[in-house]
């Protein structure tokens, strides 16, 4: 079940017979579609822009070089395109979609890119290649691609629009006079804050009245009546306390009649909405957790690892070197601190830092936390923490693979937080570890960066650690790489 085909519905007389009041919208008895047309919009939107790309393109090309082009053949390239980049689209499912998912996560340009090759690729197999121009279709790329990028916004707007005006709209009916489950239901639909969902009522052969605003239908009859007046779109069976056999029965009554069924489950609204709906095979699937970096994502993020600690290596090699001298020449002990903290899969690592404290006060499990004017930290420390130059070691940790550049900080295999320990501090600590753990992270560039002095900065913390666990783009591990200069420059909280 997808959670943008839960969508609402309209008013309709009730059993013996009990009026459902129509809900205000301005909807005046003109068309009025459901939220399925969206993903047809949105194709029609696809094929308008290829069509006055045409034109556009041959117009400018001949305009420009002045030169006779065989038209024909330009227009079956532009063609094949098309249909390429329609069927690619199509298997992404990029034209299945309603109001609750308007965004267009796939890379459009990227699609048309490839369809562009298809076409040129057939073409060239097709013996029609001579009187093909290459410049033509880099233009007709382009021109497609920039008609794409302009009509997504306009288009989101239109369809907003329609919506508001109730011309795109989804009327919904639950089964199932349970006031929790259908409490819960409606509050989770109208979290969504999208336009055309409408509430109509509620049926139950077995109750009459709930503590709900929402009007009583009546009973199955009375729900298949009301959706043959056309005043429902939708069916949603709520409620836990329905049997197997209880359940068949109204599905089977519902059959009778031309309206969506769907079925919710009591844990798809008590998880909601820390669950993605998957299938796997023919069975849908709440997924509550998944891995971040998986397939592409993986290969993406090692990638930009290794390259990027290789040539900070070597840019940094001087401070390295100098760092290392100094700390060999005021203070006794090993250059390098190796500390166990925890890593990827709660798995303990070792962790290279700079030596900052003084060797008969160092704390292996992190049990201490670091405070300002640390009596443990050595002069030539205080300046390596000030500026974070003593966790540059850890880049030897990244080519390793044991860290990564950008992630949740390691922290301390005994680290506390006041008088407790910071995975029993702390609810959904371990949540965190599902990714291997950064020099930097999005927690250090916004705010966080330094001591733990409080159960709510350590609350605060681990929220914007799983928020990058969640949200992770490549993108985003830039934008916090360049925010780490800032913090480091200026940020007053790290000793």
């Amino acid at each position: 079940m997808r959670m943008d085909e839960l969508l609402p519905a309209d008013s309709a007389p009730e059993a013996d017979p009990l009026t459902v009041p129509a809900a205000a919208r301005p909807n005046s008895g003109g068309l009025r579609f459901t939220s399925n047309v969206v993903g047809s919009l949105f194709l029609l939107t696809d094929i308008v822009c290829f069509i006055l790309a045409a034109p556009i393109t041959l117009a400018a090309y001949s305009l420009v070089r002045g030169a006779r082009l065989a038209v024909p053949v330009h227009v079956t390239a532009f063609i094949l395109m098309l249909g390429s980049f329609l069927l690619i689209r199509s298997s992404r499912q990029a034209y299945r979609r309603s109001l609750l998912d308007l965004s267009d996560n796939s890379d459009t340009t990227f699609d048309a890119v490839i369809s562009s090759l298809i076409a040129s690729a057939l073409i060239w197999q097709a013996g029609l290649v001579e009187d093909y121009s290459r410049g033509i279709t880099l233009l007709f790329l382009l021109t497609v691609v920039i008609c794409l990028s302009v009509s997504r916004p306009l288009l989101n707007r239109l369809i907003t629009r329609l919506a508001e005006r109730g011309q795109i709209e989804q009327r919904i009916a639950f089964y199932g006079a349970d006031p929790d489950s259908v409490s819960l239901t409606r509050q989770l639909l109208e979290s969504l804050k999208f336009p055309h969902l409408r509430f109509v009522g509620i049926a139950d052969d077995r109750a009459r009245s709930t503590n709900l605003d929402l009007p009583m239908i009546g009973d199955l009859a009375a729900l298949c009546d009301a959706a043959r007046r056309g005043e429902i779109d939708q069916v949603l069976i709520s409620g836990a306390h329905f049997t197997p056999k209880r359940l068949e029965q109204i599905v089977e009554g519902l059959s009778e009649v031309c309206v969506d069924v769907s079925l919710i489950p009591a844990q798809a609204i008590e998880l909601a909405p820390k669950y993605r709906v998957n299938l796997l095979g023919a069975v849908p699937v709440l997924t509550l957790w998944q891995r971040p970096f998986r397939d592409m994502n993986q290969v993406v993020k090692r990638a930009e690892d290794l390259l990027l600690s290789a040539i900070g290596l070597i840019l940094l090699s001087p401070i390295l070197l100098v760092t290392a001298l100094l700390i060999r020449l005021t203070s006794p002990g090993p250059v390098l601190f190796v500390q166990p903290r925890v890593g990827f899969n709660n798995e303990a690592i070792d962790v290279y830092k700079f030596r900052t404290m003084y060797t008969h006060m160092a704390d292996l499990g992190a049990k201490k936390t670091t405070t300002r004017d640390d009596p443990r930290v050595t002069p030539v420390g205080r300046f390596l923490r000030r500026f974070s130059i003593d966790e540059l070691p850890q880049l030897l940790n990244v080519l390793q693979g044991s860290m990564s550049l950008v992630g949740p900080r390691p922290h301390g295999t005994a680290m506390m937080v006041g008088e407790r320990f910071y995975h029993e501090a702390v609810r959904g600590y371990a949540g965190r570890h599902r990714v291997k753990p950064g020099i930097t992270g999005y927690a250090q560039v916004k705010g966080l960066r330094g001591e733990v002095r409080t159960i709510e900065r350590a609350k605060r913390r681990v929220e914007l650690d799983k928020y990058y666990v969640d949200h992770w783009s490549f993108w985003l591990d830039i934008y916090i790489l360049f925010a780490t200069v800032r913090a480091v420059l200026f940020d007053r909280d790290a000793y």
